[in-house]
């Protein structure tokens, strides 16, 4: 299968090939010359703009648009010339382009009525983006100059940034890196992280691609800030995650009680990314770890060692711890470790949790379980037990820049274990049990339960998972899907089906390719209309995002579920890779063994307004088209 997007790279489903994250214009960056390419988008010089951007020579206050330096689904960065303190600056403005359009005198509006709740939505968040960021004044972080609205949506004016992106960087140093042009790399982010952590801000989408070094000085400076994008895709329902996989630690496949996310999660991606300076490629995936980890420490390779300090081997690998609580918990903690401050290396100490209406737990045996939770049974400390509410989490990064107000009042939400998950024993060196009550006094441990290899688990299929949502389905609420050709051409038919059902409700299209990757063909970035009425018949695909079949030859298996309220699918590791979501394969495989008698993890939640009982009615129909 295979489709065609004006919008967004090329993205071809079945061929295993994964397309780079859609460019949402955040990143404002020049590489080299003046006529050369802006980072993830063409430099367009002196050509005319694509229909929907201003025209070049418009004026937005006192800035005078010159080029437009680069595009995506959610905004746009132009070159401009300030008219009063005449320099080069860029501006970028809100412009998502499948919520909004712009009239012959320039302003943007929503395209209707049903889209602008989420493009309000989007240019708050924006605006929050532009205040937050404009509060900072250090040279390794992004500056905003100035924002302000105006034709019906917002501007920020930001410094014009010459260089190449760490990944060109590397790209170009084939034997390896210096030590000390790396650590002079991570001299300058750590700082810069360290201010937005002050004030209780989280990057969570570090990265080579969104770290600049500057053509005149080398000077670092960390890029890519997309709060637009993250409340957007939240809303939407469409991109929920934005993870790049070899950066991401597992926390951001799922926000947890006992594995929430913090400072501790942007230690985790510079890691990774010293991880790639050092040996041109990324660690394994962190959601695989929990199950089978197969990281090999720097500190032991005696290659490395012969080229690098075990000083900057050994942080990297306690950067690189796989649950939160095994890496350092600050800035300070890795700057330490690195040698790069005065700090003394402060014990790590796991940090209270903070309620942020995000309940999964994964709380793997032999480790502390937070309080009011239960671990389950496990092996090697990575047999997990999962339990609450499954609500929002990001990456997307998709997308990727957040921000926490500890001040947010709640209470911590307790979390209870699948039924009959024992409780685990709480090693002797960590400072609480689980069972703590509220005047500090810790409760017994529990005996440790019977060891359970990883071996002995029996793996749950990308298919089984598929299969397993028509498993909960309410009684009576009869859900089809049709193909129109049970077997297609390669290269030749469409493939085309039509979905049914006798209950009105929202409707999810799932997809496991004959390539064995998994997709949420709908809702997709192009078409978010997912609402079907009472024995409606949706003929799908719609004219906007036509999947033509593009082999390999195999069979295509589809799960269509139609829910009585939307579904937020954050928990299942969901990732913008294209028009259609994609799901991580071994997240999804950690997701099952997690789950015990839970329901199937492609279900994701169904979002019910706030303080009403909130009753799960769905119904799901399987069928397959096979391609030859």
């Amino acid at each position: 299968m295979s489709e065609n997007d004006p919008l967004e790279p090329t993205q071809v489903i079945g061929a295993g090939n994964n397309a780079p994250p859609p460019d949402d214009g955040a990143t404002v960056v020049v590489s080299g010359a003046p006529t050369s390419q802006a980072a993830g988008a063409p430099a367009k010089g002196g050509d005319a703009p694509e229909a929907g951007l201003l025209p070049l020579g418009s004026r937005l206050a006192e800035f005078e648009l010159t080029r437009v330096v680069g595009q995506g689904g959610f905004g746009v960065v132009y070159e401009a010339w300030d008219t009063d303190l005449e320099r080069v600056v860029a501006v970028k403005e809100y412009l998502p382009v499948s919520l909004s359009s712009r009239a012959g005198d320039g302003t943007v509006s929503p395209l209707s009525e049903r889209t602008r709740e989420t493009f309000d939505l989007g240019l708050r968040s924006f605006i929050n983006e532009a205040r937050l960021l404009a509060q900072f004044d250090h040279p390794s972080l992004l500056k905003v100059l100035r924002f302000w609205q105006e034709k019906g949506t917002a501007y920020m004016a930001m410094p014009f940034y010459r260089g190449d992106t760490l990944r060109q960087a590397l790209s170009a140093k084939q034997g390896g890196v210096d030590e000390a042009w790396l650590m002079a790399i991570l001299d300058g982010v750590t700082q810069a992280l360290a201010v937005m952590h002050a004030a209780n801000c989280y990057h969570r989408d570090i990265a080579p691609d969104n770290i600049i070094l500057l053509e005149d000085s080398g000077r670092p400076v960390l890029l890519d800030f997309g709060a637009a994008r993250r409340v957007i895709t939240d809303k939407t329902q469409a991109i929920t995650v934005i993870l790049k996989p070899g950066y991401a630690p597992v926390e951001q496949y799922a926000e947890m009680p006992d594995m929430s996310q913090g400072a501790w999660t942007d230690v985790y991606a510079l890691a990774a990314v010293m991880h790639v300076a050092i040996t041109g490629r990324a660690p394994p995936p962190s959601v695989a770890r929990l199950l089978n980890d197969s990281y090999v420490p720097l500190s032991g390779d005696a290659q490395l060692a012969g080229r690098y300090s075990a000083r900057l081997l050994s942080a990297v690998d306690a950067g690189l711890g796989v649950r939160p609580d095994a890496r350092p918990q600050s800035m300070a903690q890795l700057r330490a470790l690195l040698g790069l401050g005065d700090e003394a290396a402060a014990p790590v100490r796991r940090p209270p949790v903070q309620d942020d209406d995000r309940t999964v737990i994964i709380s793997p045996a032999g480790t502390k379980a937070s309080a009011g939770s239960a671990a389950a049974p496990g092996g090697k400390g990575r047999q997990m037990a999962v339990a609450a509410a499954v609500l929002v989490a990001l990456a997307a990064g998709g997308g990727a820049w957040w921000w926490s107000q500890q001040s947010r009042g709640g209470a911590q939400q307790a979390a209870t274990a699948p039924p009959g998950a024992p409780a685990a024993a709480a090693p002797a060196s960590t400072e609480a049990s689980a069972g703590a009550s509220a005047t500090g006094a810790a409760a017994p441990p529990a005996s440790p339960p019977p060891p359970t290899s990883v071996a002995e688990l029996k793996p749950v299929t990308p298919l089984e998972s598929l299969q397993a949502l028509a498993r909960g389905a309410a009684p009576g609420f009869n859900v089809s899907g049709t193909p129109r050709k049970a077997e297609v051409q390669i290269g030749k038919d469409k493939l085309g089906f039509e979905v049914r059902s006798n209950r009105a409700g929202y409707v999810y299209v799932y997809l496991l390719s004959s390539g064995n990757e998994m997709f949420l063909l709908f809702p997709n970035l192009l078409d978010k209309r997912n609402k079907i009425a009472a024995n409606e018949t949706l003929q799908l695909p719609r004219a906007a995002w036509p999947m033509d079949s593009g082999g390999p030859p195999g069979t295509n298996q589809f799960a269509v579920l139609v829910s009585e309220h939307e579904r937020d699918l954050a928990s299942t590791g969901m990732q913008s890779e294209g028009v259609f979501p994609q799901f991580s394969l071994p997240a999804l495989a950690s997701l099952e063994a997690a789950r015990g008698t839970g329901p199937a993890p492609l279900l994701g939640r169904p979002v019910c307004p706030p303080g009403t009982p909130c009753q799960d009615a769905y119904g799901v129909g399987l069928f397959r088209i096979v391609e030859k």
